[in-house]
């Protein structure tokens, strides 16, 4: 069967994700902080140098490989304005009230003309292991000899605290995803169309089947 030189066809080795950790084939594990942003264009000419070194002493510091992951993604503004509409209506003062309104109706006005957009981050640390080769990819996938969950755990927790850490120097927010947003996560990169209808809200341990099938007569290598 032929395939389209334009369709990548790929593997998720994803074996389970339990408290808030991605268990991946050959027993390696993952965590994923989201990571705010800072608008660095309207900081001033001293506070870049400080951020641009804060970065790179975090960069530095790093003892372990880790994944940099930049989702573009369309807003879901009518939520967003629907709720800035009920605030005016019912809890700021008319001042307020009235500014609410017009940035509501500026905000619906640009949104006929274009898609408006928001970029998410994400980034992915590893669990040690022993490195013995393989191809890198979506979640950052090495062929390793892997540690047991607990002590996977006891690492990626300290990993997350430190990263988060240092970010803060950079004046970046980090927050790790639970075990239902890295299943959003995974969901939304491997089926973006289904995820914007079926979302998962409840419990993991609730869920009995697969999230994601292959369309049939699909091949996955």
């Amino acid at each position: 069967m032929s395939h389209p030189a334009s369709v990548q066809r790929t593997r998720i080795s994803l074996e389970a994700i339990e408290d808030d950790v991605v268990r991946l084939a050959g027993r390696e594990y993952r965590a994923v902080l989201e990571v705010g942003s800072v608008n660095f264009g309207l900081q001033g000419e001293g506070q870049q140098e400080t951020i641009l070194a804060s970065y790179a002493a975090f960069l530095n510091s790093l003892t372990f490989p880790v994944q940099i992951l930049v989702r573009v993604l369309p807003i879901e503004i009518e939520r967003y304005l629907a709720d800035l509409e009920r605030r005016a209506r019912s809890d700021l003062p008319e001042p307020l009230a009235e500014l609410a309104r017009d940035h509501v109706a500026f905000l619906r006005r640009l949104a006929r003309n274009r898609t408006l957009l928001e970029r998410r981050f994400y980034l992915v640390v590893p669990a040690d292991g022993e490195v013995t080769g393989g191809r890198r990819g979506w979640p950052f996938r090495q062929r390793s000899h892997g540690a047991s969950l607990a002590q996977a755990r006891r690492q990626l927790t300290a990993r997350c605290e430190e990263v988060a850490r240092q970010l803060g120097r950079c004046g970046l927010s980090a927050r790790r995803l639970g075990s239902i947003e890295l299943a959003q996560l995974y969901q939304a990169c491997w089926c973006p169309e289904l995820a914007r209808v079926q979302r998962l809200r409840r419990d993991l341990s609730e869920y009995t089947a697969l999230v994601v099938r292959a369309s049939a007569g699909e091949r996955r290598p």
